[in-house]
């Protein structure tokens, strides 16, 4: 646990967050202009980072009123050097509370991970619009990845791509 300004802690998730870590998914997509995309709950929020298999894990900042920010996060596995890395999946600070360093702070707490676990790299998206979030990546020394373009296989595409699979009898 690290005390932040504010009286607020930054730490590992527990069970009894879900609520507060599901606030920050919502807003998160509010800003992103996808307010109706987020279908999870609480209770999945619950399986996904506290079940008996977590996959998934996260930091949240902490304050008196709630949780103020969120890091969710996952290991990757670099064929080239042979470790893992930690994937950010979500880095989100409620409107009110971004300058106060709570980015940084959980983006440290990565970077320590990292390095304490003997991981290889920290990676993350951002979208090409969200200037103030490059502006600050870049200033902590995040490269872009330009010649590395994300590809996402969802909905009736991955169901089609699944059964391509059954065709084959590679299923």
């Amino acid at each position: 646990m690290t005390d932040l300004r504010d009286g607020a802690v930054l730490r590992a998730a527990r069970a009894r967050d879900e609520n507060g870590i599901l606030a920050c998914i919502q807003a998160l997509a509010d800003y992103e202009k996808e307010p109706d995309a987020v279908d999870n709950t609480a209770g999945m929020i619950a399986e996904t980072l506290f079940g008996d298999d977590p996959r998934a894990f996260a930091f949240v900042v902490e304050g008196p009123d709630g949780i103020r920010a969120i890091a969710i996060w996952f290991l990757t596995y670099s064929t080239w050097t042979g470790r893992h890395g930690i994937w950010l999946e979500d880095l989100y600070v409620h409107e009110q509370y971004r300058s106060h360093g709570y980015g940084v702070a959980l983006l440290s707490a990565l970077a320590a991970e990292c390095l304490e676990k003997q991981y290889t790299r920290l990676e993350w998206t951002v979208l090409d619009w969200n200037e103030p979030a490059i502006g600050f990546y870049r200033a902590l020394g995040a490269e872009a990845m330009e010649e590395w373009t994300t590809r996402r296989v969802t909905g009736e595409a991955l169901t089609a791509l699944a059964a391509r699979g059954e065709v084959a009898g590679a299923v």
